[in-house]
């Protein structure tokens, strides 16, 4: 008779690494700063919850697993936020070097056909710019809160994080999947032609 483990029964899912810090380090506070220029004070609880929340908006938005939404953003509690809602729930997040030529950047986004685009207001004029090359992208989401939205912009129906997030539950059970399935994707710089992904 063969003895088999119990330690482990379930696949090693991106989703798990966060039920894990907000059941056993829920309280623990995180700090990150934002583009507005203030800090933003948060928990394990609250990333949890509002990664959910980005999950149910990305759904509501029409994706579905294997889908790519792109992040072209600094390191922040948004950006965390997509990237565990987004790898999470069977999406590919797509984190786009902010410091690529915007040729590039519009070249990479089609080549990873993503179909939502967040990014912070620091790169607004860009995204502005190069939105009506990124024919793959069905919707742009920025990156702050509905008080820094702008009054008006070069983005026909730019959508707002926040208000994405206000108006989901985050009542969301993370997905069971094969854990070999992708989570996310870079694109290489400094290298001769087209980035590679």
């Amino acid at each position: 008779m063969a003895l088999m483990g119990r330690m482990m029964s379930g696949p090693l899912l991106i989703s798990s690494l966060l039920t894990h810090a907000e059941r056993h380090s829920g309280e623990t506070e995180i700090v990150s700063k934002r583009v507005e220029g203030d800090l933003h004070r948060s928990n394990w609880r609250e990333v949890a919850r509002r990664s959910r929340q980005a999950a149910q908006a990305f759904a509501r938005l029409g994706c579905k697993p294997g889908d790519r939404v792109g992040t072209l953003a600094w390191n922040g509690h948004r950006h965390l936020e997509i990237y565990y809602g987004t790898s999470g729930s069977g999406l590919i997040c797509h984190t786009i070097n902010p410091r690529l030529f915007p040729e590039q950047i519009a070249w990479i986004v089609g080549d990873a056909e993503d179909k939502v685009l967040c990014f912070d207001a620091t790169f607004l004029p860009l995204v502005e710019k190069l939105a009506p090359a990124l024919t793959t992208v069905k919707h742009f989401v920025l990156m702050t809160s509905r008080a820094h939205m702008p009054a008006s912009t070069g983005i026909a129906g730019l959508l707002c994080f926040d208000d994405l997030l206000d108006a989901e539950t985050g009542d969301y059970a993370w997905p069971q999947f094969d854990e070999n399935t992708a989570s996310s994707i870079c694109y290489t710089s400094g290298t001769t032609g087209n980035p590679k992904g």
